[in-house]
């Protein structure tokens, strides 16, 4: 089992996104379930991969060629994926894993998030989407998500895309325990 951790690359952030980070990783590892990220060497990427590998799991990379002529790849991962841009990254990383926990970053991390959601709506996506809501960092975008739904834009079924932790233990066992979804709901894409 694998689960896609999308997250921040910036070092410039509060010490508590770091140790969430650092604990998803640690608690992976000790679970026996593999961390699919996107290979960055800083930040958010490189605290729960590296955890994860401190604590004997493994990591598979997943990152464009241009990131890696910069250099900007972790050196040392388990697996390393190079892709041709960013769509067949965000493909990769979501084949490859059996549901996924967003942590708090920037646009990167929001779009990533924001397109799993989407592909899970027509029915593209049917593993589970966690996410963890460190330091009320998404609580605005939940907000903003529920107004999609107040205002019709979704459906209230929509609001069973994604599930909310608080804790980088909850975040763990909620991937674990949310049911797949089956293809039956893209008959509920449309309002």
């Amino acid at each position: 089992m694998n689960i896609a951790v999308y997250c921040a690359s910036s070092t410039k952030i509060h010490e508590d996104f770091f140790h969430a980070a650092q604990a998803i990783g640690e608690g992976l590892a000790r679970r026996g379930i593999g961390l699919v990220n996107g290979a960055g060497n800083m930040g958010l990427m490189a605290a729960s991969a590296d955890a994860c590998l401190q604590h004997g799991g493994e990591v598979t990379g997943v990152i464009p060629s241009f990131m890696i002529e910069q250099d900007w790849h972790h050196k040392k991962l388990t697996h390393l994926i190079e892709t041709r841009d960013m769509h067949e990254r965000k493909q990769t990383m979501a084949r490859l894993s059996d549901g996924c926990i967003a942590l708090p970053g920037g646009c990167g991390t929001l779009e990533e998030l924001m397109e799993v959601i989407t592909w899970k709506q027509l029915g593209l996506y049917l593993k589970p989407i966690v996410i963890l809501n460190t330091r009320d960092y998404y609580s605005p975008l939940l907000q903003q998500l529920q107004r999609g739904i107040d205002e019709h834009f979704m459906g209230p079924r929509h609001a069973d895309i994604w599930r909310v932790a608080q804790t980088p233990e909850e975040a763990i066992e909620l991937v674990l325990s949310t049911p797949m979804w089956d293809a039956s709901v893209r008959k509920f894409a449309a309002i």
